[in-house]
């Protein structure tokens, strides 16, 4: 098994949320993991696949225009005007793929927060604080959960993600906040520090790799169900 690192793209919300789902669905290569980093056509935010419609847009208020869509993965509401984006796939048979959400988080964030201490960044996981009580998927970019990443200086949240487990394996949809995390970042070495960090938290060799060739039409049509109102409005 090994990580397969594709290439850059960027697309509409909509585009972006099928290419992900389409990675854990109907990679070629089913059985290594892949990762890809991706950017975004418009201001853009997502939502999780729980989340209903109405409760969004009241929070988005006031910030029109903006590209939105339902992620095929859970969490609150993601704003990628300024974020750094992406997605990785562990397919079934992986170590990380059995392990319970939280600590599937800890590993992956715990790259991230090495890839940005390297720079200088005082990033650290959020630690489980027995006197909070939790408040429920909302705005993902606010409020930090248990191994998110956050600053040691400021407590503001740096990365999050959100997950989902289906027979394919687990993808995991994750985003660092550019503002949170500091001006100081290189973010073509952060790709390749967190890249790096990945292949040696899953033990994975990890190799550049040509995008897929999906099925004929499935990537259009998967794009063009995303679109519409009823994935939108789902809930």
């Amino acid at each position: 098994m090994r990580l397969h690192l594709l290439p850059v793209r960027q697309g509409s919300a909509a585009e972006n949320m099928a290419a992900d789902f389409l990675l854990l669905q109907r990679y070629p290569d089913s059985g290594d993991a892949r990762f890809r980093h991706y950017g975004w056509h418009r201001p853009s935010y997502t939502f999780g696949y729980s989340q209903r419609i109405e409760w969004v847009r009241a929070q988005l208020a006031g910030r029109e225009p903006y590209d939105l869509c339902r992620r095929p993965t859970g969490g609150g509401v993601v704003d990628h005007t300024d974020d750094w984006t992406y997605a990785l796939v562990i397919p079934r048979g992986h170590s990380l793929e059995e392990l319970r959400a939280t600590e599937s988080y800890r590993i992956i964030h715990a790259a991230i927060a090495d890839a940005l201490v390297a720079q200088g960044v005082p990033a650290v996981l959020k630690q489980p604080d027995p006197s909070s009580l939790a408040t429920g998927p909302g705005l993902c970019y606010e409020q930090a959960e248990i191994h998110d990443v956050i600053s040691s200086a400021t407590g503001a949240k740096i990365a999050g993600a959100a997950q989902k487990r289906n027979k394919h394996g687990l993808l995991f949809q994750g985003y660092i906040s550019r503002p949170n995390a500091g001006p100081a970042v290189d973010w073509d070495r952060f790709h390749e520090d967190f890249t790096a960090g990945l292949g040696r938290a899953l033990d994975l060799e990890a190799v550049p790799t040509p995008w897929p060739e999906f099925r004929e039409g499935e990537f259009e049509a998967l794009i063009e169900q995303y679109s519409t109102p009823e994935w939108l409005e789902y809930r």
